[in-house]
């Protein structure tokens, strides 16, 4: 998906910078014609809803994410791209905070009209980390975990990410990849643990 510029960039980002603070319930379309600093009739005529704005947002989001996930990955196998994914993706929570904060309230929501085309997206992203966990353990793909192995580690580096920003910002990124790293190969729980069933 191509990047917006001119009136539809300046409208996606109001939108982006409202919803990262009053979510997208509480974010009004008259709100963001004001924030973006264009007319009313300029926003529906971009966008001809609410939800349609929204979805071009979070999809473009998304869709950015899953190409520098691919980017990150590159050549690389096993737990060198795993280590360069979790990279990307803390890199990218902390270059856009507000954008990986509004896909941490939306990527699991069911209710929504943009549901089906953003989980086509997600799924994109995710297929990235699912092979390079294949990869480095290729038992779990004989076992069928791979999509669960991968939906855990964005989720956990996606809430470390934002625990991180938020929470601990002084910390530098490596410390944050290096204990998300540590706790995903065993650091956490060491030692044997059981198969799956």
């Amino acid at each position: 998906m191509a990047r917006a510029t001119g009136t539809k960039r300046a409208i996606l980002d109001a939108t982006l910078e409202l919803a990262a603070t009053k979510g997208i319930s509480g974010t009004t379309m008259d709100e963001v014609a004001e924030r973006a600093g264009v007319a009313k009739g300029s926003l529906y005529y971009n966008f001809s809803s609410k939800d349609r704005l929204f979805e071009e947002l979070l999809l473009e989001g998304v869709g950015a994410l899953a190409e520098i996930l691919r980017a990150a990955r590159g050549d690389l196998r096993g737990r060198a791209a795993i280590e360069a994914l979790v990279g990307a993706l803390l890199d990218r929570i902390a270059s856009n905070p507000a954008l990986a904060k509004l896909m941490a309230s939306e990527i699991f929501r069911t209710d929504r009209t943009w549901q089906k085309s953003l989980f086509a997206l997600r799924h994109e992203a995710l297929t990235v980390f699912a092979e390079a966990i294949a990869e480095a353990k290729p038992e779990s793909r004989d076992h069928g975990t791979c999509g669960l192995m991968a939906s855990s580690v964005f989720g956990a580096v996606l809430m470390a990410g934002l625990e991180w920003l938020v929470f601990e910002p002084e910390r530098p990124r490596d410390e944050v990849a290096a204990a998300i790293l540590d706790s995903l190969s065993g650091g956490l729980l060491g030692g044997d643990r059981p198969a799956p069933r």
